[in-house]
């Protein structure tokens, strides 16, 4: 029976390949399970577990940490920083034995080859144990340390959303709840509840996405066989906003521009089966293969590209009635369910990445028919990402129309309306147990 070092080394080993080589979490984690097949199922998900936590709360822990260490923490290898984050997270917010917390962290760092650093994870470790409130009482001193934030984000989150702040903070370190969207042409909402209930899973509805079951305790869904015979998928609440806000309807032809993994495209395809044509298109040929698998697991079909969405290429001289932007962003919205996010993001990202959300709508909305309607979307809840590229767009753009008020009148019960002089709506982490988002409708004007 192992001790619990191989876990403890495979959680340090993948928020090392965070913090040092810019890796998500999720592929991190994944490389280090194919490498390891000597960890066990349990040992496998308690180092997730581990990783994540200490990715979660390791902001607060680096400030911690910064009082322990003789040298910056930036002069510490990316090792020996994500030992010490998963020893920490252990003590303060794991079950373990303290005992057990410190004496296998301090085999995970020679398992890693950290050796000589082993004494110094011992000694941090055990004075943290001693002067764990003044140590901590000094970390929260600010909210970027008490909620564990990056400074930069924090600071943006004061100017935009004021009093707001602080529960969103609060809202981005939740465990996230497992939501499924019904499949509309399978089963309604309320009887997958049913039958989900019946299975012994508590669960609850969502006012304002009537597809949507979150489970309040979540699982691996591949255990559901209600996943598996293609009745429903996994969705967040507020992902599941993009297809009434994009009022689709029978006979006409609508591009998903930023398709991968395909969730919002299944979506259209089950609300609707009698659209005349659906192109999904995605730049990333891995990514858009999810695509082909979720189309088959739901058994819908669409047409899939492998493109980029500026290159006039990808559609030679098609017009569309209704085009969905689910555009690449920094993800400040899901932080909840990517803890990497607080890591791998920086402040000098966000010009790039509203350049290239610009790019997008620009290039993509004259493909729009007179009266046709395109939906931005993203998961970011930052207005250089939101509602600071729309009204970019909309002052150069006199055809355009931001219509997202009267849209969603739809959406009964959403719990975050319209910003009054500000284009899009806001879905805000915290507010309904929800994701963030942002999404603004705009129409072509017809001549």
């Amino acid at each position: 029976m192992s001790d619990g070092t191989p876990s403890r080394a495979a959680a340090a080993r993948a928020v090392a390949a965070v913090l040092g080589h810019g890796q998500t979490l999720e592929r991190a984690l994944e490389a280090g399970e194919r490498g390891q097949t000597a960890l066990g199922g349990s040992e496998r998900a308690h180092a997730r577990a581990l990783a994540f936590g200490a990715l979660r709360y390791g902001h607060r822990l680096k400030h911690v940490l910064q009082q322990l260490l003789g040298r910056p923490w930036e002069q510490h290898v990316p090792q020996l920083q994500a030992i010490l984050l998963v020893g920490l997270y252990q003590l303060e917010y794991s079950s373990t034995p303290p005992h057990a917390a410190v004496n296998t962290t301090v085999e995970a760092a020679r398992a890693l080859g950290q050796g000589r650093a082993a004494g110094l994870v011992n000694a941090c470790l055990r004075r943290y144990q001693r002067e764990r409130g003044d140590l901590l009482a000094r970390a929260d001193g600010t909210l970027a340390g008490r909620y564990s934030h990056p400074e930069w984000l924090v600071e943006i989150l004061i100017r935009e959303r004021g009093e707001a702040t602080e529960g969103i903070l609060a809202a981005n370190n939740e465990h996230p709840p497992l939501t499924l969207r019904a499949n509309a042409r399978r089963i309604a909402a309320g009887a997958l509840a049913d039958r989900l209930e019946a299975a012994g899973h508590a669960l609850k509805l969502v006012p304002y996405a009537p597809r949507a079951v979150t489970l309040e305790v979540p699982l691996d869904v591949r255990e559901l066989a209600e996943f598996r015979d293609g009745l429903c998928s996994v969705q967040d609440a507020s992902a599941q906003l993009a297809v009434p806000l994009l009022d689709v309807a029978p006979g006409i032809q609508v591009l998903d521009a930023c398709a991968a993994p395909g969730g919002k495209t299944c979506h259209l395809l089950e609300e609707v089966p009698g659209l005349l044509k659906l192109v999904a298109l995605d730049v990333d040929a891995a990514r858009a293969e999810r695509i082909h698998e979720n189309l088959a697991r739901l058994g819908l079909e669409a047409t899939i590209r492998v493109g980029d969405a500026l290159d006039p290429a990808a559609f030679g001289d098609e017009r569309f009635d209704r085009i969905l932007v689910d555009a690449p962003c920094s993800g400040t919205g899901v932080i909840r369910r990517h803890p990497d996010i607080k890591w791998l993001r920086r402040p000098s990202d966000l010009p790039s990445l509203a350049a290239r959300q610009a790019a997008l709508i620009a290039a993509l909305f004259p493909r729009l028919l007179p009266g046709g309607r395109l939906l931005y979307a993203t998961c970011s809840i930052l207005r250089a990402e939101g509602s600071g590229v729309i009204e970019r767009f909309l002052s150069q753009t006199p055809e355009a129309v931001d219509v997202t008020e009267s849209a969603s009148l739809k959406l009964a019960g959403l719990p975050t309306p319209p910003v009054p002089g500000e284009p899009g709506i806001w879905l805000l982490p915290g507010i309904a147990g929800n994701d963030g988002f942002y999404y603004a409708c705009l129409e072509r004007r017809v001549r």
